[in-house]
């Protein structure tokens, strides 16, 4: 039997009161967490939801979170974690092509009120059999009428304490990825594929002299994406750390966190390390020397980390910053610069144990060391394929690798670094943006004849998104006009921040938009 619930369960059999959870003053220990858990699993019992069905989960970097998610694995069910900032329709897209038999969504806030939006997505998703909201107060009514609440559902549901046996092929996470054309793609992963990359990943740390119960990890990374669950959350859970949650990065915030819960590891985007250096300021010497006598892990992912940041963070937090590689169909951790091994700065390291990677041309071929290919990676981390998806899978999968679509090299000693990207996806602080998923929403727009979306560099985000906009005949809309209209539309990350109308657009010969020249020109 195979299943991640089981990370939480070994804990609370042997250690129940080591502190899994952190959340300002609030703790869950390991024996609570199991059992909230555990009535998570017993509701959807209850409700008829068999194992092997898919449960949707819309939640910030809050204890709910764990708690529903190993509930979902509990039951033997498949978990579709959500970006929390997707507006209805979005939601609705999820639920639909994931076959979501419930969704658990949190209450949110004014500014984002992800409760009504997720209630309008449930409406409009008639497979989607049960809803549960998740409030502040556990004891707070739902805001939604014919909702449950968790709080409810804790206080009243029958455990199912019976963890279900699952096979290590079974599907256990659906992580949604855009990907070549269109819409977003649910990537399979299976209970083989994130149990080990989370055993991988909490070896990244375990050339510390410290055991690994005593880890303490910083939850700045989104928990419904896989850098956050897996090197985060079940990477800990799995060596029986603890996880301290960050709903929303802020800098000042995290390095004062890290000093109060001693934290040990961290992990983040390269975004999240320019920010750190710049709030160093607020930190006094002592602090400093606090931070340095604790903090022994630093790891990035999602982006490539420009080497001054890793000489300035070394500088400031007496620590490197070890650099991997991964995405959400390789769950997601591929290659690392080990603790154990030389670290390469300006690299993404060696592949993980029991997983390959190699760089090739256009025919799948390797190329010579030095020279740049596509990289393409096969091993225990590869997704089972996309959900529902045959032609995308063949199509990723051609030869029995998964082909990532960036750009690489590697060196003599197998050592990879990522040069560029073969698709037209836009990284911006982190999040994927598909260009042709916006532009088709802008083209909706009454005003909008045609529009072509690239990113552009940004200092904070590495790329913000820009829009390039032809008018339809005798309109006329100003580019704020079009930025807050689509910011109604679209999830706050993906909408453009910057817009510039012109009279037609770069097209090669088969009418297709050069969005290397907009690019290049924008």
């Amino acid at each position: 039997m195979l299943n991640l619930g089981r990370f939480v369960r070994e804990h609370a059999l042997h250690y129940p009161e080591r502190v899994a959870v952190r959340m300002g003053d609030t703790t869950l220990d390991y024996g609570t967490l199991d059992a909230m858990s555990d009535r998570v699993a017993g509701f959807l019992r209850a409700g008829g939801i068999e194992p092997g069905e898919k449960v949707a989960l819309s939640c910030p970097n809050l204890p709910f979170f764990p708690v529903v998610y190993y509930g979902i694995l509990k039951a033997g069910c498949v978990v579709v974690p959500l970006n929390v900032l997707l507006k209805a329709r979005e939601i609705a897209y999820h639920l639909r092509d994931s076959d979501a038999s419930a969704y658990f969504v949190f209450e949110g806030t004014p500014e984002l009120p992800m409760a009504r939006e997720g209630a309008q997505a449930f409406e409009d998703s008639p497979v989607c059999r049960h809803l549960v909201v998740m409030t502040s107060d556990p004891e707070a009514p739902s805001p939604v009428d014919g909702a449950t609440t968790l709080g409810a559902l804790l206080a009243g549901q029958e455990p199912l304490t019976d963890i279900h046996p699952g096979g290590a092929l079974d599907t256990a996470v659906i992580l949604y990825t855009s990907g070549t054309t269109g819409q977003p793609k649910g990537a399979e992963l299976s209970q083989l594929n994130v149990v080990m990359n989370a055993i991988q990943s909490n070896g990244l740390v375990r050339s510390s002299a410290l055991p690994p119960e005593q880890h303490a990890f910083l939850m700045a990374l989104p928990l419904f994406h896989s850098f956050g669950q897996t090197v985060g959350m079940n990477s800990m859970f799995y060596g029986g750390g603890s996880v301290s949650m960050l709903p929303r990065f802020d800098p000042a915030q995290a390095l004062q966190l890290m000093l109060a819960h001693r934290i040990t590891v961290f992990a983040g985007v390269p975004t999240m390390y320019w920010a750190l250096l710049n709030a160093a300021a607020s930190l006094d010497d002592a602090q400093k020397e606090r931070l340095r006598s604790h903090l022994g892990f630093a790891l990035s992912g999602g982006a490539a980390l420009p080497v001054e940041i890793l000489r300035r963070f070394a500088d400031v937090y007496g620590i490197g910053i070890m650099e991997g590689y991964g995405l959400s169909e390789t769950s997601p951790v591929a290659s690392f610069n080990h603790a154990d091994r030389e670290r390469r700065p300006g690299t993404i390291g060696q592949p993980i144990f029991g997983c390959e990677m190699r760089v090739v041309d256009e025919n799948d071929r390797d190329v010579p060391v030095g020279e740049a290919g596509e990289i393409v990676i096969r091993g225990h981390n590869v997704m089972k394929g996309y959900y529902k998806r045959a032609d995308a899978t063949a199509e990723a999968m051609r030869g029995g690798w998964f082909h990532s679509g960036d750009i690489g090299v590697v060196d003599a000693d197998g050592y990879f670094s990522v040069v560029d990207r073969l698709k037209d996806m836009i990284l911006r602080g982190g999040f994927n943006v598909y260009p042709r998923e916006v532009e088709e929403v802008l083209m909706t727009h009454p005003a909008v004849s045609l529009a072509a979306v690239v990113g552009v560099p940004h200092d904070e985000h590495g790329e913000e998104i820009k829009a390039f906009v032809v008018l339809a005949d005798g309109q006329s809309l100003s580019a704020d006009d079009l930025i807050a209209w689509s910011k109604e539309q679209m999830a706050a990350y993906k909408y453009p921040r910057l817009v510039e109308f012109r009279s037609e657009l770069p097209m090669n010969a088969t009418g297709k938009i050069l969005r290397r020249t907009l690019r290049d020109q924008g």
